[in-house]
């Protein structure tokens, strides 16, 4: 059987970001908080429905200033400890119902691990800016959370 998976067509959405950061954690631990530990550091907890399943779709909220934030979207392509590729869905505040694109690829690098993180297909520039700014409090959060030690 082969698996057909739809691509979303970013053609007319052509704002993107590209996030980079040292993290401390290992590319093992962040595979598994990306896939399977979202309320650990990053969803409200109790809201994540997820299976890391290529072609799965996943919903999460999460709770900021007294409102809700559903986040919608499906596993485009996994790779055990070195990327996650699935596409990102928010309402109004954040890709506007678009459906965006998120690669998340995790490359080794001494204890840790050098985290790229690209999002693609934003609907307009302010949406851009808005995720230009939030990714990185995002990941800083995921490492904190994740490591052992804290």
């Amino acid at each position: 059987m082969v698996l057909s998976i739809s691509w979303p067509d970013l053609s007319q959405r052509p704002f993107n970001l590209m996030v980079e950061r040292k993290m401390e954690c290992s590319p093992n631990v962040l595979y598994q908080a990306w896939t399977k530990q979202f309320d650990s550091w990053f969803a409200a907890p109790g809201s994540v429905l997820m299976e890391a399943e290529v072609n799965t779709t996943f919903f999460f909220e999460t709770h900021f200033e007294g409102k809700r934030h559903p986040h919608y979207g499906r596993f485009l392509r996994l790779e055990q400890n070195r990327l996650i590729e699935l596409t990102w869905i928010t309402g109004e505040g954040g890709t506007k119902g678009a459906e965006t694109v998120l690669t998340v690829e995790l490359k080794p690098r001494g204890n840790g691990t050098h985290l790229y993180l690209t999002h693609a297909g934003l609907p307009d520039e302010n949406s851009r800016n808005q995720h230009e700014q939030a990714w990185p409090l995002v990941l800083e959060q995921l490492d904190k959370r994740m490591m052992p030690d804290r």
